[in-house]
């Protein structure tokens, strides 16, 4: 829908945040408007980054919440990454399909699965046996951070499916190396 910015022809504020032929779709579109860049990225960079939730459990969040929201530059690019922070190909498979059951039969990624599900599927408040389930495995400031994660997370989904951001060759390649279509 809008052309993204090359590193070339970035602006002042928002060279810092290319990265060559590796700068982000989203990176590319936000140097648009830099002063938003600027506040954006670090935020993603917290919401998403490391921190005291290990990277599987983050990625689990991402990766169903976009699948939820249909985003597919989200769940192909989150796919390699929840594969390289230790999700397994099938438990992948079943956040991108639909049905996690099955997949996550450990009580505590049972409960976070259902928290998302309630989350990003759902509209208004979210049933509170889903939170009384999620509370029983996460302490407080480790909800607020996951919910905060669901919710940033759905927020660039719909940034990126709203703009048709293109999911990068290398993804796409590992994705059908690791039998993705």
């Amino acid at each position: 829908m809008i052309e993204l910015i090359e590193s070339e022809a970035a602006p002042v504020l928002a060279r810092p945040y290319f990265q060559g032929a590796q700068t982000s779709p989203i990176v590319a579109s936000l140097a648009h408007v830099p002063e938003v860049l600027e506040v954006a990225m670090p935020f993603i960079g917290l919401v998403l980054g490391p921190s005291a939730i290990d990277a599987r459990t983050k990625e689990l969040v991402i990766l169903r919440t976009s699948a939820l929201l249909e985003c597919e530059y989200c769940v192909a690019s989150h796919t390699v990454v929840a594969l390289d922070s230790g999700v397994a190909a099938s438990e992948a498979r079943a956040l991108r399909d639909g049905d996690v059951s099955a997949a996550f039969p450990d009580a505590r990624e049972a409960a976070l699965l259902r928290w998302v599900d309630a989350v990003a599927a759902g509209v208004g408040g979210v049933a509170p046996a889903a939170g009384a389930a999620l509370a029983g495995h996460f302490s407080e400031p480790e909800i607020v951070e996951l919910t905060l994660l669901c919710a940033a997370t759905m927020m660039l989904n719909r940034y990126c499916t709203a703009l048709g951001l293109p999911t990068g060759h290398g993804t796409l390649s590992r994705l059908a190396a690791e039998g993705f279509a």
